[in-house]
C-alpha cells in the first residue's frame, strides 16, 4: 500500500483493502474516507466489507464515491465536512488517489481553510484538474 502524505493530517492512497487496515491504523490514522464506487471496474471489495475491516480496528469509515473527476457539489460538501470534524490524520483512497486528492483539493477551497492546495499537490505525484 502506497501512502501519499499531503499534510500533517491528511494522506491518499490508491485502492485499500481489509488486510491494509492495521497499517493505516498503526500510521496513526483515525478516519478513512473512500471515494471509490462499488462496482467500479476492478475494484476488489465492496465498501461495506472494507468499512467492516476499519471499524473492527476502531477506525472511523465514510463512504463518499463518485466517478471520474466532475466533483458533484454534495461530494465536496460531504468530503469537507469530514475533515471539518476529523480530529485526527485522514486518510482517502480510490483506484489511484488522484481523484481523492482533487476532492480534498476542492473540499478545502469551498470551505474556504487557506490552505494553499495547489502546492500541497504540486509536491506530490497527482495532479489538480
Amino acid at each position: 500500500m502506497d501512502i501519499t502524505k499531503v499534510t500533517a493530517t491528511f494522506a491518499v492512497a490508491p485502492q485499500v483493502l481489509e488486510t491494509d487496515m492495521p497499517t493505516i491504523k498503526a500510521q496513526g490514522i483515525t478516519t478513512i474516507i473512500n471515494n471509490r464506487p462499488d462496482g467500479e471496474d476492478g475494484h476488489p471489495s465492496s465498501h461495506s466489507q472494507l468499512q467492516s475491516a476499519a471499524e473492527a480496528l476502531g477506525l472511523k469509515y465514510y463512504f463518499i464515491p463518485f466517478v471520474g473527476m466532475n466533483f458533484p457539489p454534495q461530494t465536496v460538501a460531504q468530503m469537507a465536512a469530514v475533515l471539518e470534524h476529523s480530529s485526527g490524520k485522514v486518510l482517502a483512497f480510490c483506484r489511484t488517489g488522484n481523484r481523492s486528492i482533487n476532492a480534498w483539493a476542492k473540499a478545502n477551497e469551498a470551505a474556504n481553510t487557506g490552505l494553499d492546495t495547489v502546492k500541497l499537490v504540486a509536491s506530490t505525484s497527482f495532479k489538480l484538474v
